[in-house]
């Protein structure tokens, strides 16, 4: 497998300073890339590197057209990340095609479900009853479709992914709990990506809805009649509670918490680990989380944080006594 670097440029475009015959065999990092493969240089904190790199190509931003020529052949593009991501589409796309039946023998699809001709049912997939498939999507191994639920086109389901589980709905009776059936189902648009053992769960009576161009990474948790916005990427083991509603264009980092019934308006982001216990209605990036320290200091911290309330009730009251005398 290789591809000549005109070959690239004439499909991805960019400036190429260098032989467009020159053939790539691979593509790598900066650090251990070698003389035949391309990398790519997309923060500033890794230029000290470029000078010793290797490969027979890099890709640059405009800045650093001067130091990547001096070393030898570059492509210049204005962002050398997405340029880089496409090129491993493209690169992917360039692999010779393995022969593969479309649905593998092992998957079980009811008959009542519609998927399309030109999607990728993989071994021991499960495609329950009234479930629709869109057009070229991967269910890869393992993922379970249950009924009723639509994924639109172009998706991919890595392994193990649970589509349309119960939501966590029960009522509680006399000390003991009584199960609310789910009745909604889950409805996710085109290009949505959801990373292995991830979970989007049905909706109570509504759907569970994921909008076009989702991405969920591995283990994320998605409860019922929760609503994601267009083109939101969730990190790993992130957790969004039943009803809670996310914008598009946000993020939440890995391992954050969403508590139910929230919203988070378009373009939040919110940090890894952190725990959202209220709507955000204004764009930008939230944190909250307690900053690491060494374990002694970290306990005389909590310790003082948990003596707050009471120091602002003394507060409180030793200014009422001041606003009394004057």
């Amino acid at each position: 497998m290789a591809l000549r670097l005109g070959q690239i440029i004439q499909s991805l475009g960019g400036v190429l300073h260098g032989d467009p015959d020159t053939l790539i065999e691979g593509l790598a990092s900066l650090e251990f890339a070698s003389a035949q493969q391309l990398s790519f240089l997309s923060h500033p904190k890794y230029q000290s590197q470029l000078s010793s790199c290797k490969a027979a190509c890099v890709i640059v931003a405009p800045p650093f057209e001067t130091q990547a020529r001096a070393r030898g052949t570059c492509i210049v593009t204005p962002d050398p990340y997405l340029y880089f991501a496409r090129l491993t589409r493209l690169w992917k796309r360039s692999l010779p095609a393995t022969a593969a039946p479309r649905i593998h023998p092992s998957a079980v699809v009811d008959p009542l479900a519609q998927v399309d001709p030109t999607a990728l049912i993989g071994p021991l997939c499960v495609v329950e009853r009234g479930a629709r498939i869109g057009a070229q999507t991967q269910l890869k191994s393992r993922v379970t479709v249950g009924e009723n639920c639509v994924i639109g086109a172009r998706c991919i389901l890595h392994s193990g992914v649970v589509i349309g589980a119960d939501g966590f709905g029960f009522a509680q009776h006399q000390g003991a709990w009584e199960k609310i059936e789910q009745l909604g189902a889950v409805r996710i648009g085109d290009d949505v990506e959801i990373g292995a053992n991830s979970c989007v769960d049905r909706g109570a009576l509504e759907d569970t809805v994921l909008e076009e161009g989702v991405k969920l990474d591995n283990l994320v948790q998605i409860g019922h009649n929760v609503h994601v916005g267009a083109h939101t990427a969730m990190a790993g083991c992130a957790g969004v509670a039943g009803s809670a509603r996310i914008g598009a264009h946000c993020t939440v980092g890995g391992g954050a918490v969403v508590l139910g019934h929230l919203t988070l308006v378009d373009g939040v982001h919110v940090s890894a680990a952190s725990v959202v216990t209220r709507s955000i209605l204004k764009p930008g990036q939230y944190t909250g989380l307690f900053p690491i320290d060494e374990n002694a200091q970290w306990e005389k911290n909590a310790a003082s944080v948990k003596q707050l309330y009471r120091l602002r009730e003394r507060l409180k009251a030793l200014e009422n006594s001041n606003n009394q005398e004057t």
